[in-house]
């Protein structure tokens, strides 16, 4: 039996003893999907470099300039291993403190964490035994920050998922990749024979022994966030999910554990344009970078934010929105209170979000007269793997739905200037065809004025709109559920 397997295998056997048989994978895929709102966190040593490397701003140099993330620092500057282990010892973030993070993501109104254990450095936030550079072994500060943002998590009543870089490691010698071209995301300073390069070695001694050590060291994991499946084979993602299923049978697991085996669909940097009835979430940043940047000044508006979740959720998904962390382990200024400000907005009209499914339309765009969202431009293939953005910032007034537990509708009125709102789909002879007998204004508590006809409902904002970002909520009560 080779090292690995002893060690996946010693891992199974903790396991049984330390993690108890949880709910089926079905019910915390439930939980996660109530949950709607999460908080997603890139830090890692490429936090501690900001974007540049001996003096100069790696996303202006060479092949790469204007393209690349701040975590790509190793690949765009090209640095050798031997260098990197040297600059890895120098991280020392005394600064650090999970609680301080878990309270930061239930002020902003998220309800789970995802936190990159392992970015494609291959440098582990966690203490590995299956591999030294780590954040406990080989740097200053020898503390486990997964163990401690689990613990908080837990604390603070948030979901815990680990972030894992499948696919892409550049600290080891046999992780080929074919993204764009053979070779395009791989080490080919120290390692550029990429036809010596063989997955299953890479798999068997890091990958399985790691995602075993994530599972075993930190409690319950409800979610296990992959990235870039590269190479991976269907029996070798089979293998991964049946050792996640062994070791926590409640977690669920995105579909970059590769080859469309997994629980939920991710959509990166960008929100699909219907509804989807399978569960998916999008991940995005608050500026353009997923790590630190301290050029990236360019943030998501509060406004931005919640108009970004209400469109995401009225097509029955989940956001996870990205901050990067300081090198010394502290939210960059003022992002707490920013996002604070979203979670003042749920705090009154989270009603509307947590446990809501899609309604029959998604919504109405005034701009357009019709009851649809306006159609995006396509993503170019081209512009995958660089920096962008593809969320849309625009504030136009428009109109999202989504159905709540008991029935109810909740119309979401965003960046609305006029005194009346015009609801097309609620019209007698529209959409729902039902007859309403209710509503309310969250927040408020004079009457709200409206009118059903057979071609619209009309909603008259009362004196006062409540609440500091411009996106309201009524709550409309059909006659066959009151």
């Amino acid at each position: 039996m080779s090292l690995s397997s002893k060690l996946v295998g010693a891992a199974v056997l903790s396991a049984a003893t330390v993690i108890h048989a949880g709910t089926a994978s079905e019910a915390s895929l439930a939980a996660w999907r109530e949950a709607r709102f999460g908080l997603f966190i890139h830090w890692g040593l490429y936090s501690l470099a900001e974007g540049q490397w001996k003096g100069s701003w790696v996303s202006q140099q060479g092949p790469w300039k204007g393209k690349g993330f701040t975590e790509f620092l190793q690949l765009q500057a090209q640095i050798p291993i031997a260098e990197y282990e040297e600059f890895a010892r120098g991280f020392r973030p005394e600064d650090f403190d999970a609680d301080a993070w878990a309270r930061a993501a239930k002020a902003a109104g998220m309800r789970y964490l995802v936190f990159t254990t392992k970015h494609h450095e291959g440098f582990a936030m966690f203490r590995s035994p299956s591999n030294r550079f780590n954040i406990v072994d080989h740097s200053g500060f020898a503390r486990d920050p997964v163990a401690e943002l689990a613990a908080a998590c837990n604390r603070h009543g948030l979901l815990f998922g680990v972030y894992y870089s499948l696919g892409r490691d550049w600290h080891d010698p046999d992780a080929p990749t074919d993204w764009p071209t053979k070779g395009g995301r791989s080490n080919s300073w120290d390692y550029p024979d990429e036809d010596a390069k063989v997955f299953d070695r890479y798999f068997r001694r890091k990958v399985l022994p790691q995602v075993a050590e994530l599972l075993t060291q930190h409690g319950p994991v409800p979610i296990f966030w992959f990235d870039t499946p590269e190479k991976i084979t269907p029996e070798q993602s089979r293998e991964l999910r049946e050792l996640i299923r062994r070791l926590q049978p409640a977690c669920i697991v995105n579909d970059r554990v590769g080859n469309r085996l997994g629980d939920f669909d991710t959509h990166e940097q960008k929100v699909p344009m219907k509804a989807i009835t399978e569960p998916w979430e999008a991940c995005a940043t608050l500026g353009k970078n997923w790590g630190f940047h301290p050029r990236d000044l360019e943030w998501k508006t509060p406004e931005q934010i919640v108009r970004l979740l209400t469109d995401v959720v009225a097509k029955d998904g989940n956001l996870l929105f990205n901050v990067g962390p300081r090198a010394d382990g502290t939210f960059p200024a003022g992002t707490t209170e920013h996002l604070k400000k979203v979670g003042d907005w749920l705090a009154v009209n989270g009603a509307a979000i947590y446990g809501t499914r899609a309604w029959r339309v998604v919504g109405e765009s005034s701009a357009l007269d019709q009851t649809e969202v306006p159609a995006a431009v396509a993503a170019s293939a081209a512009t995958a793997d660089t920096v962008r953005d593809e969320i849309d910032r625009t504030l136009e007034p428009d109109l999202r739905y989504t159905l709540g537990a008991q029935g109810e509708l909740y119309v979401i009125v965003r960046s609305w200037t006029g005194s009346v709102v015009v609801a097309k789909a609620l019209g007698l002879g529209g959409t729902s065809g039902t007859k309403i007998a209710t509503v309310v204004l969250l927040g408020s508590q004079e009457t709200v004025r409206w009118k059903q006809t057979a071609e619209k409902l009309e909603l008259e904002f009362p004196t006062k709109r409540p609440g500091e970002i411009p996106v309201w909520v009524f709550r409309v009560g059909f006659a066959d559920t009151e």
